[in-house]
Parts: C-alpha cells; structure tokens; sequence
C-alpha cells in the first residue's frame, strides 16, 4: 500500500514538473505537456481506483453504496 502510494505519487509530482518545463522547451513542448498530463492522470486514476479508500468501498467501480 505504502509502495503503491509512493509510486504514484513519484508519478504525479514527475507529470507536473514535465508539464512545468514545458513551457521553457524550444521543440518538443507540446509533446512534453500532454506526456505530463497523461502521467498526472494515470496517477489520479490508478490512486482512485486503490482497493480500501477512505469511504471503505470493497469495489470502487461498481456504483454500490458505503457499506
């Protein structure tokens, strides 16, 4: 869980530094922002979809309620 976590958060404080220098990137700068935004999402999709979250949900996707 604390792996996982660490993973993900390297994911995401990277995807935002990718997306910061990309602005100062003679060539290349686009490329470098939306690779920067698909390692911030990846990195939100893969933290919300972690089994045991703060709501306690067995099974995130399912649309069940809180048990």
């Amino acid at each position: 869980m604390i792996l996982s976590f660490l993973f993900f958060m390297i994911l995401f404080i990277g995807g935002i530094l990718l997306m910061g220098i990309s602005f100062g990137l003679p060539a290349l700068n686009a490329l470098a922002f939306c690779g920067g935004l698909l390692l911030v999402t990846l990195a939100m999709a893969f933290i919300f979809r972690q089994r045991g979250s703060a709501t306690r949900r067995v099974n995130n996707w399912s649309g069940n309620a809180t048990e």
